[in-house]
């Protein structure tokens, strides 16, 4: 059974994404060789600033178009929903093919609504729940359109967002059973939605990129899925502050105008309409905003208490995972881990 139409998601997304700027082919593959090249240069920089240590050549790291963006995060959904569909089959049995066909592809039009908007804004993205152990993606063309909007220098911006998003791709690789635990999670908030809330809920997360009300999350309400979003919550929380502390920490380092695009990208994320304020629509807990903000502020903190090493025990396991209360008190994780 098919709850959403992904394939159809996926057309409908590419469609409202469309291509993006308009690139002279030797300068779109110049941006590409310099993204791999700044993703590779990345990697030593991350582990000596962090201490933590991956293997080579785990999770690949692919430059794609906003297309292939949007095609990855569909594969990821539908995965992270199986849960759900198999609950409704078994609550319901298998549907009519008419009503299965006619009802996936109207859901599947609402993902895809979500999935196009957002495909136009995301720089990069490490995708955890990809087999066997993740993939780092980089948007090529929204990286290239954010460096023009904010007149930073090419090579300085893509190498800074490389740093970010190789941080994400450390915290994982380094300690493979974050992604196990992540995808057991929202498989857990995924598990306890009704279907019927489901489809709702997407319904208007499409509607609040329309009017910017409502909330995709207005189907989670019970006490155990928002134990479950706070524990979701606290965990992205970590890991945003920490890339933006590390891609902070190096960058002073290895690019020239790290001052300059820090202060330019910090407006961008204020501005009206950015990825960030819709998100805090769409979810319904002002989300990403609040994780880089509050997140950052958590990692400084224990970092400047006790050093990078004993700050490193947060990624022992599931246990020494910050809380979502614990990330805005960061001296009480001190006090339960260390």
């Amino acid at each position: 059974m098919n709850m959403v139409d992904w394939d159809f998601a996926v057309t409908v997304g590419s469609r409202l994404a469309g291509p993006g700027p308009v690139v002279a082919g030797d300068e779109a593959l110049a941006a590409v060789a310099e993204l791999r090249e700044g993703a590779d240069r990345s990697t030593p920089l991350v582990q000596e600033f962090t201490g933590l240590r991956t293997e080579s050549g785990t999770a690949p790291v692919l430059v794609v178009d906003r297309g292939g963006w949007i095609q990855a995060n569909a594969d990821g959904f539908s995965k992270i929903l199986a849960p759900i569909v198999d609950k409704l089959v078994e609550k319901k049995g298998e549907p009519g093919p008419v009503a299965s066909a006619i009802g996936s592809r109207v859901t599947g039009a609402e993902v895809g609504l979500m999935l196009g908007f957002l495909g136009t804004k995301v720089l990069g993205q490490f995708d955890p729940f990809h087999d066997p152990s993740g993939r780092l993606l980089l948007v090529a063309p929204n990286i290239v359109h954010t460096e023009r909007e904010i007149g930073a220098d090419p090579t300085d911006f893509r190498l800074w967002v490389c740093l970010h998003e190789e941080t994400h791709r450390v915290q994982f690789t380094a300690n493979p059973w974050l992604g196990e635990h992540l995808l057991a999670q929202m498989n857990e908030v995924a598990g306890t939605i009704e279907p019927s809330a489901l489809v709702d809920g997407l319904r208007r997360g499409a509607e609040a990129i329309r009017s910017g009300d409502g909330s995709v999350l207005d189907m989670v309400s019970s006490p155990e899925q928002k134990e479950i979003l706070d524990r979701v919550t606290g965990v992205m929380s970590l890991l945003e502050g920490h890339a933006d502390v590390v891609m902070d920490g190096v960058g002073p380092t290895v690019i020239p105008s790290v001052a300059q695009i820090r202060k330019k990208f910090n407006q961008r994320r204020q501005g009206v309409g950015t990825l960030d304020k819709l998100l805090r629509r769409l979810l319904g807990l002002d989300a990403k905003m609040a994780q880089y903000r509050d997140g950052a502020v958590f990692v400084r903190h224990v970092v400047d208490k006790v050093g990078m090493d004993d700050f490193n025990a947060v990624w022992s396991g599931p246990e020494t995972l910050p809380s979502k209360a614990e990330i805005t008190d960061p001296d009480a994780w001190i006090t339960r881990v260390l």
